[in-house]
């Protein structure tokens, strides 16, 4: 059988800040779990200024609407990762403002519930392909042929994927249990007020073509071709590096398909309580450590893509 779990693994080696499995020694963990609170509060304010300059972008000069829109799906992968971040609660220290914008300014205007994302997520990092893995159906089977990946590609960018999504998300309208039936009157709430906000403003189609648009077809794309490059075709191990890729980050993928550092996945997965801003420093002294190398770690999301729509020989 095919499988994208690497062959061999570089031997890695204790070093002052790594032990040989990776995680990091309790100075350096003290370190590195620090939560910059203040900056993530202008990284979240930023994200909505961002995506404020794109709407009226897109109203002042109507003829960059196909840039915006693409730009629009990038606007949800922020979203999405800053919503990881207040799951994990790693992006305020104080829990109450990190549960609260986590769900009212993240979650919910993306079509969110942080708070179900969360148990299903921690279920996720507790044991990766293992029996309660929620997200097997995006990962097992790679690689797959050019044909399958197209299509379902196809079917992101179409918006079936997100229609899809979408049924299932009002479905839990009719759900015996009343936290999630009020959960999706939040979100739609939420979205009430930004269709409001839209026709108030004197361009009701802002909605529909800027931001239910772009989340039902760009956003499903990237979150795809994201969450393949980070566990497709992997497998149940406890050693990290056999669960999760690594892929070099370059400065377009980290703009418009892994915002905020979460494409130093590797590292996120060997100890989850780092938040993104330290990533990078983690990964760092992983390598120092011999735990990562080019062995084993794409050298850009293109070729880690190409291995997982490997047509068989």
């Amino acid at each position: 059988m095919v499988t994208m779990v690497p062959a061999a693994l570089p031997e890695a080696h204790d070093t002052a800040a790594v032990r040989i499995d990776g995680r990091p020694t309790p100075a350096l963990r003290e370190e590195l779990r620090r939560i910059s609170s203040w900056r993530n509060a202008v990284s979240v304010a930023s994200l909505y200024v961002q995506t404020a300059a794109l709407i009226w972008l897109s109203v002042r000069y109507v003829w960059t609407l196909p840039i915006t829109f693409l730009l629009m799906g990038r606007a949800f992968a922020q979203f999405a990762s800053l919503m990881h971040e207040a799951a994990h609660r790693l992006l305020f220290s104080d829990k109450r403002s990190n549960d609260w914008v986590g769900r009212w300014v993240l979650g919910f205007p993306a079509f969110t519930s942080t708070d179900a994302y969360r148990r299903v997520h921690m279920a996720h990092h507790r044991d990766e392909f293992g029996p309660d893995e929620p997200d097997i159906p995006l990962y097992a089977g790679y690689p797959i042929g050019r044909a399958s990946l197209r299509r379902k590609l196809i079917r992101d960018a179409t918006g079936q994927t997100g229609l899809k999504l979408m049924r299932q998300l009002l479905g839990n309208l009719r759900s015996p249990d009343r936290r999630s039936r009020r959960t999706v009157w939040k979100i739609l709430a939420v979205q009430a007020v930004l269709l409001a906000a839209a026709i108030v403003s004197g361009h009701w189609w802002l909605y529909p073509v800027l931001w239910l648009a772009p989340y039902l077809t760009v956003w499903r794309v990237i979150n795809r071709l994201r969450s393949i490059a980070e566990h497709g075709g992997m497998q149940r191990s406890k050693d990290r590096r056999q669960t999760t890729h690594s892929v070099r980050q370059h400065l377009l993928a980290r703009f418009l398909l892994v915002p905020y550092h979460i494409g130093w996945h590797l590292a996120h997965h060997v100890d989850s309580g780092v938040p993104f801003r330290n990533l990078p420093r983690f990964h760092q002294a992983l390598s120092e450590a011999g735990y990562v190398d080019s062995t084993f770690e794409y050298r850009s999301y293109p070729a880690i893509w190409r291995a997982l729509s490997a047509d068989p020989t």
